[in-house]
């Protein structure tokens, strides 16, 4: 699709995703996700007959959601499909390759959120130490992944990225590059802390080669574990445990709810996850709200 584009809007979406990794510092799966929104738009703006950047309209704009919309996008895709058309007009703009910004007026599609999956502790507790059965170098690189990731709420990508001198092991604490690039500093418990100590001594060791590098947590044959062996692994230790599929996200999402359900406040939850924008962590508030909710009506005789 993005070959068969005319030559200016090629150019355009080439130099946009430029922009987007170099100056305004986005990830990799967003730059990705913003340039396929892009070349699907500019796609269906050249089948209407527009050759250049400067022929995007509001129409267009709307003609091409529309599209989206008829093929059975959930109200989250269109929601960023929209982000992704807008923050393209905007830039070009800026570039002075449209005279007027459309995307201006473009109305973005509210997405509807559903309530994260969350484990109950004792579901968690379960999973985490379900990998202590396999004494082997591998079992113990998978225990340290459970641990770490119900631990400290990171995501799978930050725990994969993970290198020896991110661990302080003195205070606690993992030093974790996020979304940005931005760092933080997260805490972490003795059980994590033991898992660690087991797989620095027994289980690294035993898997490292020339392809390990500084990184902390090792495949099966020596290189980084990839975030997919990692996703592959918490629900194979969910189902050995007898629980519905699991993935790496829910076990972040079963972490920022108990710690509010504890009593942790939600600004200092939100520090830990990573989040942008508070309203990113108010999810888990509702988490908490509708567990109450649910044994309010099951236990209160006049529910």
């Amino acid at each position: 699709m993005h070959a068969a584009l005319p030559e200016a809007m090629r150019e355009a979406v080439d130099e946009f995703a430029r922009h987007l990794a170099a100056e305004r510092n986005r990830s990799v799966h967003t730059v990705r996700a913003y340039v396929g929104d892009v070349v699907s738009l500019l796609d269906h703006a050249a089948r209407g007959g527009a050759a250049r950047p400067a022929e995007l309209t509001l129409a267009v704009l709307r003609g091409w959601l529309a599209r989206r919309r008829a093929a059975g996008r959930a109200r989250t895709s269109l929601a960023r499909h929209a982000a992704a058309a807008r923050t393209f007009t905007a830039w070009a703009h800026r570039e002075g390759l449209i005279e007027t910004d459309p995307g201006q007026r473009l109305a973005s599609p509210k997405a509807h959120r559903d309530l994260p999956t969350v484990l109950r502790a004792d579901q968690a507790e379960a999973l985490v130490t379900a990998a202590g059965t396999r004494p082997d170098a591998v079992g113990l690189r998978d225990r340290l992944v459970l641990e770490l990731l119900y631990a400290t709420g990171i995501r799978v990508s930050e725990l994969c990225g993970l290198d020896l001198g991110d661990i302080d092991r003195m205070r606690r604490v993992v030093r974790v590059v996020g979304k940005g690039d931005k760092e933080r500093a997260v805490p972490y418990g003795l059980p994590a802390d033991q898992a660690l100590t087991a797989w620095l001594r027994h289980g690294r060791p035993a898997l490292a080669n020339e392809r390990s590098g500084n990184a902390l947590v090792l495949g099966a044959r020596g290189a980084r574990l990839q975030a997919t062996a990692a996703r592959r692994l918490v629900d194979g230790y969910a189902r050995a445990a007898g629980l519905p599929h699991t993935s790496p996200h829910d076990l972040r999402h079963s972490a920022a709810t108990h710690l509010l359900e504890g009593g942790a406040d939600l600004r200092s939850v939100q520090e830990l996850l990573g989040h942008a924008s508070l309203s990113s962590t108010q999810i888990y508030t509702h988490v908490s709200i509708e567990r109450l909710r649910a044994a309010y009506e099951q236990a209160h005789p006049r529910a």
